[in-house]
């Protein structure tokens, strides 16, 4: 077996399996067993590592996509230019942006939802929860067309 291949197979998997039990069962469990302030705290610890993990995964992955070219490479390419599109979006701009909000919001506990902060975080975090389940659809399909 070609190595490319594998590392494509590789790359998609990681990147999939790491934003399924992070999204579905890692960040649940901290907001269910600790203080939402807690459990955001550490959530905030992990975000930028997970995000640029998606990156880097996506980046191998296109570029081992496109080293396959042939037959059935261009869905799958754009599947992949969408995901690592979305994933650069929450690395590189929604998660700075977000971590500067939490800084300035003292307590979610205690800051009322309606605050300007909260509710600019609101917005984000709802963009972010997008990306991030269309950037796990977009790997499930990558999966199944594997």
């Amino acid at each position: 077996m070609q190595a490319v291949p594998v590392i494509y197979r590789l790359a998609i998997s990681l990147w999939l399996g790491g934003a399924a039990l992070f999204t579905f069962v890692l960040t649940p469990l901290l907001f269910k067993n600790e203080t939402r302030d807690t459990a955001a705290r550490i959530v905030g610890l992990f975000f930028p590592g997970y995000f640029r993990w998606g990156v880097a995964c996506g980046v191998i992955a296109l570029v081992c996509r496109l080293v396959m070219a042939g037959k059935g490479t261009v869905i799958p390419s754009i599947i992949l230019a969408v995901m690592l599109t979305l994933s650069s979006i929450q690395a590189f701009y929604i998660e700075p942006k977000a971590a500067e909000l939490k800084r300035q919001i003292v307590s979610f506990e205690t800051t009322p939802k309606d605050h300007p902060l909260r509710q600019q975080f609101s917005k984000l975090h709802g963009v972010s929860a997008v990306c991030n389940l269309s950037v796990i659809a977009g790997g499930v399909a990558l999966v199944i067309m594997l």
